[in-house]
């Protein structure tokens, strides 16, 4: 059965979320926006590519920094409102230069600081 993009369920927008799971460590680096096109580009190019809701255009992960998600494997949740790009990670995955977009926590009421930038 072969896999049609606009077969999945978007917002409003047009946008379905796209979580980016490091394909070697199973670690959550982000979360990211994607409309059917977005998709479409993912599957045929190999790079992840998203969808930038401030600038209303695409962006390939990594086109500018060199912090590039190669795509291993592209999952679909079971009410099919949810990707799971399972990726090769190259660099850091945030914009403040952390592996992870995930790296604050709340413990005990606190915010703490999970990692700090790399080098």
């Amino acid at each position: 059965m072969s896999f049609d993009p606009q077969s999945l369920k978007y917002n409003e927008a047009g946008l379905i979320p796209a979580i980016a799971q490091d394909d070697a460590t199973d670690e959550v680096l982000m979360m990211a926006w994607m409309n059917a096109e977005a998709v479409a580009k993912t599957l045929e190019s190999g790079r992840v590519t998203y969808w930038s809701r401030s600038r209303q255009t695409f962006w390939i992960k990594g086109e500018s920094s060199g912090h590039t998600q190669e795509l291993v494997d592209f999952r679909l949740d079971c009410d099919r409102d949810c990707l799971l790009v399972r990726v090769h990670q190259r660099g850091p995955a945030c914009h403040t230069n952390r592996r992870s977009c995930f790296y604050t926590a709340v413990r005990d009421g606190d915010e703490v600081e999970l990692m700090k930038p790399m080098d």
